[in-house]
């Protein structure tokens, strides 16, 4: 990544009235950490929480930036992947947070992926009743999904971020010279989130995605950092127009209805949350074109994107009746239905109240043992 174009700043604002808040993305960004953190929470404390990988490259920097800006700064850690996303490390952090003495003043500020940021919005939403939290996402996927629009939330055996609460970070900040680091699988697993705003909201960004997808793999930053903020300012205005979830916003769940399907089946072990969301939208697209709201080529063109982009497309062989278990606890459904989201086009998307039947209708009643088995494979192969 070059430094000239990863040093260019773009700032995204979320509007929220008095809970509006900016995402920059650029380079330089963890540099600046401690400055925004007092600018936009005026907390005296900081805790950075965070994982064993991401404290060790990144955690030196971070605190000190927050240390030379006037906070009193410890870090966290908590364990790396996606089962972490429960109630027993809630209940851990609160007791960490105790016996170090964190007040309101004190701040949270969520260093890493997709779960250490719902885990810290969760934490810092119910702590104390709530404090103040900042993300500072490490991975594409965080950088243009997770870490925006106040989501947070933990998993329970039964399926994913079934308990969570709406808690609004104070600033995102995407520091780009981060995602360097990233294995070429995570790269290509955040895109999935840029592809998923693309397809339901701007046809010209999926143009652009199926003109520079290689250049964009590669982390080009002149490419990189400007699709990245359109994808951010996608999700800034739904989240703008439907903070709660009760209508438009409902559409940034394209593909995630049998992703967390499939998460939940795996018990989130084997293609990570991307990669799920890539089979997902492949799928809503199938489905799509088959009940006639989608022209025909539609899936087979978002197929095409997502294979460049090396996502897999094909959902796990699991028995149609693992995917209806699954679905059944869907936090989707209303009146025993989910409000299933299909797409219009590339570029338009609406959703489609549909019973769990109806959307398991497409995938296989019996797995036969042979895609058991290359179901296996490929869990042992990616997890």
């Amino acid at each position: 990544m070059a430094d000239g174009g990863a040093r260019t700043l773009r700032r995204v604002r979320v509007e929220l009235g008095e809970r509006s808040y900016d995402v920059e993305l650029g380079g330089g960004l963890l540099e600046a950490l401690g400055e925004r953190v007092v600018a936009q929470t005026g907390a005296s404390r900081a805790w950075l929480v965070t994982v064993p990988p991401v404290g060790r490259r990144y955690g030196p920097r971070a605190l000190r930036s927050l240390k030379a800006a006037g906070l009193r700064a410890k870090r966290l850690d908590v364990p790396d992947g996606d089962a972490t996303k429960n109630l027993r490390q809630v209940e851990k952090l609160y007791h960490a947070l105790l016996e170090g003495g964190a007040d309101r003043q004190s701040v949270l500020v969520a260093l890493g992926g997709g779960v250490v940021g719902d885990l810290t919005g969760f934490v810092a939403a119910t702590f104390l009743r709530g404090v103040p939290f900042v993300q500072v996402p490490t991975t594409l996927l965080a950088m243009v999904d997770a870490s925006v629009g106040g989501k947070t939330g933990v998993n329970l055996k039964e399926g994913k971020n079934l308990v969570g609460a709406f808690h609004q970070p104070r600033a995102v900040l995407g520091d780009v010279e981060t995602l360097a680091s990233l294995p070429p699988r995570q790269r290509a697993a955040g895109f999935a989130e840029v592809i998923k705003a693309a397809a339901i909201w701007d046809a010209a960004l999926f143009d652009e995605l199926e003109r520079h997808a290689e250049a964009l793999l590669e982390l080009e930053a002149e490419r990189l950092v400007p699709v990245l903020a359109r994808a951010v300012e996608i999700k800034a205005e739904v989240v703008s127009r439907d903070e709660r979830e009760q209508g438009v916003r409902m559409l940034l769940n394209f593909g995630h209805t049998l992703a967390h399907a499939i998460e939940a089946r795996s018990r989130y072990r084997g293609l990570l949350h991307g990669e799920a969301v890539a089979v997902g939208m492949v799928f809503a697209a199938r489905r799509s074109e088959a009940l006639g709201c989608a022209p025909v080529g539609t899936a087979e063109r978002l197929e095409a994107l997502c294979q460049r982009f090396g996502l897999p497309t094909e959902a796990p062989a699991y028995d149609r009746s693992a995917y209806l278990e699954a679905l059944a606890v869907d936090k989707k459904q209303k009146d025993s239905r989910i409000r299933f989201v299909v797409l219009e086009g590339l570029g338009a998307a609406r959703t489609l109240p549909l019973a769990p039947s109806e959307i398991a209708a497409a995938l296989p009643r019996k797995a036969s043992s042979r895609a058991r088995g290359r179901g296996r494979a490929v869990s042992r192969r990616q997890g």
